[in-house]
């Protein structure tokens, strides 16, 4: 079928206005500003002459994203390098001993498990089956908290009982293990990976942050310390490897393994040709935020274009996701713009009708609306179908109905919190997470994310991203409550979001902030355990990559709202600075 034909058929519900003309792109000269990247002069502008439309001509996008990488000689540096550590991988794990298993915790900790797939499914199906025929591995903390994790990580489920052993008579955990660092890191490690009712790995826990802060304070001058501070604050369950992937590389003198080199080598050629990707798509970003002009259009709105990459970077970590990591940033760009027409700008009057336009997704709708808004439809609506027409060249599915619905839904949440605000209302702490779980637009983010991956797309998985499953409101959950845990204020705005912790002690007034805050904080655990059930435990028609996107985005929460007292995030910052602009010394 002609594309012409194509997208006759595949818009014909709409009539899109015609794309603007495009003036010469320049790159940024600054791409690595989290603020802001400079814009260039307007470009959207509402056509008023909608029936010159898609429906004629196919659509014509300038392709932005990168496909294709050129590494010169370090491709084949790289490349031999990554064959002698799949061979030294597969040596060890036909040794049936628990050196694979420290290997494999070395891969994923650099960051460079996505090229050991296969060995290590094949290794971790041999652990799990030597699991089910001969028990855990007796007495030996530090192995049978490895095991736990990395076979529960793949989906592997062992019991949390297999912890029993570690207990004294009195049912506790035994105070002897006090000096087992590593065993202690490794119990820790295995403990993130609680679902509801295991209730021995929170003591679990307690007990081993309770150890391992104690163990800091009486050797403060042990090479360990800072490997013990980054175990508490960062277990690699609730982390992004990537992100952490460096520190690692600091810490490989204390482990052990012939393969050791070899994998320091491989992950820090991996680690800059990835970066390298990187750079070259926050270049197509900073290219397409300004020839599209909405900073310019739209100055009440937050231009943050590099944050809004991290969290596709974060979300989609397959170095040959390029062009999907851009196009979905255009998204989440999107839904932060929407967020301010909603909080900070449009009126109650202009946001109702702004949300009657969306559920309707009609352009004739937008006739009563001001210009800013107009401006903020089309470029939704063409960005839309931008996405909707790649992803179905690319799977033979056009998700444009389930994205459209998407919106609508967020506007919807939007537009029901800009009524409690504009009546007074104080909706109850349970009606307010409800809403609060759209409108955090995870849920925009997710579905586009599960489109643009292309596997296992049926009716039964459509309908079912389509209505928030789980998998996609637990982290949302996390997110509005990380939020609602902060000032909830970010850096240039001048909002009126309300947060779980305000509706919670106006109902319960004797309450104070701090048992209102605690009350959040075992809420946010208590999502995350239903997340890990989600995607490690309980079966679910989606596939393997769409799960751990799903992970990643509520591992990548924190970074986003870990705001200082100058509303900056002095932590995402540098963890933008580190993956995104420093590279390894070879």
């Amino acid at each position: 079928m002609a594309a012409s034909m194509f997208t006759k058929t595949f818009f014909a519900s709409i009539n899109p206005p015609t794309a603007p003309n495009r003036n010469q792109k320049t790159a940024n000269s600054n791409p690595f500003s989290l603020t802001s990247l400079p814009t260039a002069h307007k470009r959207w502008k509402n056509s008023q002459d909608h029936h010159d439309t898609f429906t004629s001509t196919p659509l014509e996008y300038p392709n932005y994203g990168t496909k294709k990488h050129d590494f010169g000689g370090l491709s084949v540096q790289h490349s031999h390098k990554l064959e002698a550590c799949r061979r030294a991988l597969r040596k060890v794990g036909k040794d049936d001993g628990f050196e694979c298993l420290n290997m494999i915790n070395a891969i994923q900790r650099l960051g460079i498990d996505y090229r050991f797939e296969e060995d290590i499914d094949a290794i971790l199906k041999g652990q799990y089956a030597k699991y089910i025929a001969h028990g855990d591995c007796g007495q030996n903390l530090h192995k049978v908290a490895l095991r736990f994790r990395l076979l529960r990580q793949r989906g592997y489920y062992v019991p949390a009982d297999v912890f029993n052993n570690f207990k004294d008579r009195e049912g506790k955990f035994d105070k002897e293990l006090d000096n087992d660092i590593n065993g202690l890191m490794s119990f820790f490690e295995a403990s993130q990976l609680s679902i509801e009712g295991e209730d021995i790995l929170d003591e679990a826990s307690s007990f081993c942050e309770q150890l391992l802060n104690a163990w800091q304070i009486r050797h403060p001058d042990d090479y360990q310390v800072s490997v013990v501070g980054n175990t508490l604050g960062n277990p690699y369950h609730k982390s992004l490897a990537r992100f952490m992937a460096k520190k690692f590389f600091d810490n490989l003198n204390g482990t052990n393994g012939l393969w050791l080199n070899d994998l320091h080598h491989l992950a820090k050629m991996d680690f800059n040709m990835v970066q390298s990707i990187h750079q070259k798509e926050i270049v197509q970003m900073s290219i397409w935020w300004k020839d599209v002009g909405l900073a310019q259009e739209l100055k009440f709105a937050r231009d943050q274009p590099l944050k809004w990459y991290i969290v596709s970077m974060a979300c989609l970590t397959d170095p040959d996701l390029s062009e999907e990591r851009v196009e979905l940033t255009k998204s989440i760009s999107l839904i932060y713009i929407i967020d301010d027409i909603f909080d900070v700008h449009g009126t109650l009057e202009e946001v109702t009708l702004f949300t009657e336009a969306i559920n309707k997704w009609d352009f004739a709708a937008l006739e009563q609306l001001p210009e800013y808004m107009k401006i903020c439809f089309t470029a939704l609506n063409d960005i839309t179908n931008q996405i909707s027409y790649k992803i179905y060249q690319k799977h033979g599915w056009n998700p444009v109905d389930s994205l459209r619905k998407t919106w609508a839904s967020l506007c919807n949440a939007f537009l029901v919190e800009a009524q409690w605000f504009s009546s007074g209302q104080s909706p109850k702490p349970e009606e307010y997470l409800k809403n609060a779980v759209v409108s955090s637009g995870v849920h925009v983010v997710l579905v586009h994310i599960f489109f643009q991956l292309g596997h296992g797309i049926t009716k039964e998985t459509v309908d079912l991203v389509d209505n928030v499953p789980g998998i996609i409101s637990s982290p949302a959950t996390i997110l509005r409550l990380w939020d609602d845990l902060g000032s909830a204020m970010d850096e240039s705005q001048d909002g009126h979001d309300g947060s779980y912790i305000d509706y919670y002690m106006k109902e319960h007034k004797d309450s104070a902030v701090k048992e209102a805050r605690e009350k959040v904080v075992d809420m946010i655990s208590d999502s995350w355990k239903r997340l890990n059930k989600e995607c490690l435990i309980s079966p679910n028609p989606f596939p393997a990559k769409f799960n751990e996107a799903c992970l990643n985005m509520a591992r990548m929460v924190p970074l986003l709202y870990s705001y200082d007292d100058n509303h900056g995030l002095p932590s995402l910052e540098e963890h933008m600075k580190t993956v995104l602009y420093e590279s390894v010394p070879m």
